[in-house]
């Protein structure tokens, strides 16, 4: 049996312990419910207690991130809860050099940074190469962050256009039997893109470069014939492109030009019988000099404690579901087999 210990956090102010804490104490419960650690806050310090390895892991999280604070960096949930992962697998040290890493900033200040150790290498590759796989499930911030570093390529002027696309896979990539002019027509296809543009540059911004052609946002069909110079170019949703499709859009790249692809190959909605392009491209492309594959994973998706709560009971429903299945389908066999 493990002996309880306590330790003693001592903030500067009670404005930095409730910056820590979060609204209503909610970062000190993510922390507690990961570490199995208790905190009892007052004023500008808090007590932990819990066994030796989770006091001290909390403690350590804690510490780190009061430095964060005191650099200026917004600590929230996402941040806490990756943290409290890191911490217990005894990581700690590693968050010191990730949210640093400040991407671009908000036309309203806020600073776009990778949270996860696996985001922070996609931004790597992305500033490395100038092709760019980002493969992995809803949530890890692919496309996002792709977006990210394309309009700090547009802000800094390293490129003189953006280049948004998806295939319009429900459509067929035909689009004729949808009222409107071709903009109405891609318009829910190309939604997540926009909205992501929109709470970067705002709309007023969106809606000026995109009238000049220094953003353009189309369905991956009517990239074809065309050369991209300097050009931040992505493709969005590139799971439901077919190998035809995927090289089109690669060799649209042009000179000072960087295309960043990204997927989720576990979601393709492709017809049956059609192999996606971007599950077959890794194999044709991976050794390719100048081209990057990250696979982000589920661990690069920071969550809210209360989803995980529910996929756990999701999955736990299920398990049972299929223990039951099998046990209703040995007591048949059972009874066969005295007939």
């Amino acid at each position: 049996m493990h002996e309880d210990m306590e330790r003693l956090i001592v903030f500067r102010d009670s404005k930095e312990a409730m910056a820590l804490c979060g609204r209503q104490d909610e970062n000190l419960k993510i922390i507690s419910e990961g570490l199995n650690t208790e905190f009892f806050p007052s004023g500008n310090q808090i007590k932990l207690r819990g066994t030796e390895k989770d006091v001290l892991a909390a403690e350590s999280l804690i510490k780190q991130m009061v430095l964060f604070l005191r650099q200026g960096i917004v600590i929230g949930p996402r941040e806490i809860t990756y943290g409290t992962k890191m911490a217990a697998a005894g990581q700690v040290e590693q968050l010191r050099n990730l949210f640093n890493d400040v991407i671009v900033s908000t036309y309203r200040g806020q600073q776009i940074r990778p949270k996860t150790l696996g985001q922070k290498d996609y931004i790597a590759s992305i500033r490395r190469n100038d092709m760019v796989f980002g493969i992995g499930p809803a949530g890890t911030g692919k496309t996002y962050l792709a977006m990210a570093a394309a309009v700090a390529a547009l802000k800094e002027k390293r490129i003189q256009r953006l280049v948004l696309c998806r295939p319009a896979v429900e459509a067929g990539e035909k689009l004729g039997f949808l009222p409107g002019d071709l903009q109405e027509k891609v318009d829910p296809y190309l939604r997540p893109l926009y909205d992501a543009l929109y709470e970067m540059i705002g709309l007023e911004n969106f809606q000026r470069y995109q009238e000049k052609g220094i953003i353009e946002v189309a369905p991956l069909a009517y990239m074809r014939g065309r050369t991209l110079d300097d050009a931040f170019i992505i493709l969005d949703e590139a799971q439901n492109t077919t190998l035809e499709q995927m090289k089109m859009f690669l060799t649209r790249l042009g000179f000072g030009s960087k295309a960043v692809v990204t997927g989720d190959i576990t979601q393709v909605d492709l017809a049956k019988g059609t192999a996606s392009g971007l599950v077959l491209v890794q194999n044709v492309l991976n050794n390719v000099d100048g081209i990057g594959f990250i696979h982000l994973t589920e661990q690069d998706v920071v969550r809210h404690p209360l989803v995980q709560r529910v996929i756990k009971a999701f999955d736990n429903f299920q398990q049972l579901s299929l223990e039951n299945k099998e046990a209703v389908r040995n007591a048949e066999k059972k009874e066969r087999n005295k007939q």
